[in-house]
């Protein structure tokens, strides 16, 4: 669903990459998009390095001869392109559905700027309808758990599984999807959960994405910018 929106994002964005950019490249289904576009690029001729944020994104970008490197590698990223799972009016995100939120941050953060690819289904008035991930260590993780459901902050906690296993992360973490309907107050909510022992990231990147891009089925690409 929503695939032709994804890549009419992902074919604007990629007119962004520019000849010797070192860019970040983030994770998820409209990312793929946005590595494919980039392949064809890279065949006609553009030089460009990126660092990708999961074993995944480096694995497609490898197999489509684009250029890789790691992020100590690099002092500073012209840009990073990721996906999201909401996008808020203000440009809040929740990521991390795919499982590489905290390598998605750190790349991000280490961008000049974040441009955010998706389909139009993730603009959303205010976050929460999406599972929140946090990035645990699996080191008493349920004490983890118990200290956010006793603060009353969220209605259900889940241990992400995957084919019946304990979903572990590109870094041997854990995650907990979080339930809460609605945040309210993003900003203070992230803060409270880097206060926990055992946090090691949240899904909620907060004044990060300078520009969304979002695409529509019927074509259209809408620019949006933040900050």
């Amino acid at each position: 669903m929503f695939e032709q929106a994804k890549k009419n994002a992902a074919v604007f964005a990629t007119n962004l990459v520019s000849h010797g950019m070192n860019i970040g490249l983030g994770s998820g289904t409209t990312v793929y998009w946005l590595i494919r576009e980039l392949a064809q690029r890279v065949k006609l001729g553009l030089q460009i390095t990126v660092v990708p944020t999961s074993q995944e994104t480096a694995r497609l970008a490898k197999e489509a001869g684009i250029r890789l490197a790691v992020l100590n590698d690099l002092e500073q990223l012209s840009l990073t392109i990721d996906g999201a799972d909401e996008i808020d009016h203000a440009g809040q995100l929740i990521k991390g559905g795919g499982g590489a939120l905290l390598q998605e941050k750190m790349v991000a953060a280490a961008s000049s700027k974040l441009i955010i690819i998706a389909d139009s289904s993730k603009l959303v008035q205010q976050l929460g309808q999406f599972a929140l991930p946090v990035e645990v260590i699996p080191y008493g993780y349920k004490q983890v758990e118990q200290t956010i459901l006793k603060a009353g902050v969220c209605k259900q906690i889940r241990l992400r599984k995957k084919d019946g296993d304990i979903f572990i992360t590109d870094h041997h973490h854990c995650i907990l999807d979080c339930e809460f309907e609605k945040i309210a107050n993003p900003s203070s909510l992230n803060v409270f959960l880097h206060l926990i022992p055992g946090v090691v990231e949240t899904g909620l990147f907060i004044d990060m994405a300078n520009q969304a891009v979002i695409g529509y089925e019927d074509g259209r690409v809408e620019v949006i910018n933040y900050r």
